[in-house]
């Protein structure tokens, strides 16, 4: 499409959901830019979202949806909220790029050493992504190894070292889980399952020497929200000590999400290394990679480890990420109580709409982050999550959206409360649960 025809690239808005997707697949692959987007796992047309406000978004049907996705975790306060606007107006009229330092990143910078309990320099990045592929080579430079460990279902991002698959075994090399990725790079891959610290053991035992890291989601939150089992977190941090390997927490996630000193705060486990993403940036694009000045100054231009990006530490992205951290550091208290608060109000009412209907079930939740699975089991890892009953999901998937409740469009996914929902938004959800024919 030339953009002088006559149907302007600008008309595409209020087509509706369906008509967009229809277009955007002639254009974009799969019509979507992240393939969980796509509905894929659910079915049916994925919701194009015009706007949102607070808890709210409302899609191209100007249908209106109460959200627990809030953009993948980062809308801890809700979207488009007014002091998060505020500083992103009041900084993009001073320009929106510059490829040079400002004193912004170093305001940031000194945010998050004050907040991470690990961190004591900060490198910015432009992605959870990138964040998480630079601590994999900033680790592998350190020590000089070449192996890495991750577990079955947790995500690390689309780094090719990344996409990698369990292998037949409890715990093994892995191999590639995506066209494009070399076996070479899959072999250097070590797969465990989460929460088996045995299996790490073994593997350690094995392979220990050559092992650079271990990369862990502390909470998991890409197979649902699974935290770690007692000892588990513990257990690797002493594996890590005993070898010399790295400990890296990705908490691109959880980071400033269960609580303003993220998942190592909380649960009291100290990693070498982390990785964050998501609310770092007050839902602008952001990644970082922090940790203890010995590892980070191994980073160019003061160690030989290679790491760049024109856009790291863009000024629209540095200023939402302060106002956000700002507000979460001065007013921690009474932000997280609310959300624990609002989160276990969901928990309960959900369960028992859920139990009204004898459906079988488990929850996991920490503070605002939770995960929903149609199995009657604990789940544990990825083999427990992916025993949930599928075509259930699927009619609780779309019978909560035709209620007007947007969840994730996967089970392996977590979910999110925010500051904006209120008692009545989640009794409204738990009442749409009510009604649903499952």
């Amino acid at each position: 499409m030339n953009v002088n025809d006559s149907e302007s690239l600008n008309d595409v808005a209020g087509l509706g959901n369906q008509s967009l997707f229809d277009r955007a697949k002639k254009l974009i692959p799969g019509g979507v830019n992240s393939p969980v987007r796509a509905f894929g796992s659910v079915g049916g047309t994925p919701r194009f979202i015009r706007s949102a406000k607070g808890c709210r978004i409302l899609d191209e049907d100007n249908r209106e949806y109460i959200d627990f996705v809030g953009s993948w975790g980062p809308m801890i306060l809700g979207h488009a909220h007014p002091e998060i606007l505020e500083a992103i107006a009041r900084t993009a009229v001073h320009g929106t790029s510059f490829g040079a330092p400002t004193a912004a990143e170093v305001e940031i910078a000194e945010l998050i050493v004050d907040m991470v309990p690990s961190a004591e320099m900060a490198r910015l990045t432009s992605s959870g992504t990138e964040a998480t592929m630079s601590a994999l080579r900033l680790a592998r430079g350190i020590t000089g190894r070449s192996l890495f460990i991750k577990f079955e279902g947790c995500y690390h991002g689309h780094g090719d070292s990344f996409l990698v698959a369990a292998g037949s075994g409890a715990a093994t090399h892995g191999h590639p889980s995506s066209p494009g990725v070399p076996e070479a790079t899959a072999n250097l891959t070590l797969v465990a399952p989460f929460n088996d610290l045995a299996a790490v053991e073994s593997l350690m035992q094995e392979h220990g020497s050559d092992v650079a890291a271990i990369f862990v989601e502390p909470i998991a939150g890409n197979m649902g929200c699974v935290p770690p089992v007692e000892g588990f977190l513990e257990g690797l941090r002493a594996l890590c000590d005993k070898h010399g390997s790295l400990l890296v927490f990705d908490e691109v996630m959880t980071g400033f999400r269960v609580s303003p000193q993220c998942a190592q705060g909380l649960l009291g486990v100290t990693p070498d290394l982390t990785t964050l993403g998501k609310i770092v940036g007050g839902g602008m694009p952001m990644g970082v990679v922090c940790g203890p000045q010995k590892y980070m100054e191994h980073f160019s231009p003061t160690g030989a480890v290679y790491q760049a990006g024109t856009l790291s530490g863009n000024p629209l992205s540095v200023a939402a990420g302060i106002a956000l951290l700002k507000r979460l550091h001065s007013d921690s208290d009474e932000i997280y109580n609310t959300l624990d608060q609002r989160s276990a109000q969901l928990h309960q009412l959900w369960k028992e709409a859920l139990d009204q209907h004898g459906i079988p079930h488990s929850w996991h939740r920490v503070g605002s982050m939770f995960g929903l699975f149609f199995t009657a089991k604990t789940v544990n890892n990825f083999h427990d999550a992916s025993q949930g009953d599928v075509e259930l999901f699927k009619k609780f998937f779309h019978g909560l959206l035709a209620e007007g409740v947007a969840i994730a469009p996967s089970s392996y996914e977590a979910g999110f409360v925010s500051l904006a929902h209120t008692a009545e938004d989640i009794e409204f959800t738990a009442e749409a649960i009510g009604k649903l024919k499952l």
